[in-house]
């Protein structure tokens, strides 16, 4: 295996590294850009996988976001708090509950989709056409990858 590269400050810069710290600039950047919409990206997200799936129990979405049912409660009581979500019984099961995206929901979650696109342009601003292709060539095969 070969060694990781130093820079000129003989920091280690190995491609884990770089990804990881790319990736936290990208972070920052996201919760910057949602700050004003008064949602966590994990809200953000949990609200996206409920107007793609549809009404779901909490338990359903902890399953499908991969966190645990403890964390899909907490950004669900958020969501219902800020109106984005609405709680219903389960026609099949009255003793459960499911959640929906309210309008103002989806509208939200429109809004967030539209400044998370403009910001992930901004921050791609600086690579041709030729290195977009390569960069979602590899993130697409990266997340195909195995957990």
């Amino acid at each position: 295996m070969s060694e990781p590269a130093t820079n000129h400050q003989g920091r280690v810069d190995d491609l884990g590294e770089l990804f990881a710290r790319v990736a936290r600039q990208q972070r920052r950047a996201t919760l910057s850009a949602l700050e004003p919409f008064g949602v966590s990206p994990h809200q953000a997200r949990a609200l996206r996988q409920i107007i793609r799936s549809g009404p779901l129990r909490p338990s359903q979405l902890a399953e499908q976001l991969r966190i645990s049912l403890r964390s899909a409660t907490e950004v669900v009581e958020a969501l219902v708090g800020a109106g984005l979500l609405a709680r219903e019984p389960d026609p099949r099961d009255r003793r459960a509950i499911l959640v929906s995206a309210t309008a103002s929901g989806i509208e939200r979650a429109d809004q967030i989709s539209q400044v998370r696109a403009a910001q992930g342009e901004v921050f791609l601003s600086g690579l041709d056409e030729s290195d977009r292709s390569e960069l979602r060539r590899i993130l697409q095969h990266l997340d195909h990858q195995p957990e």
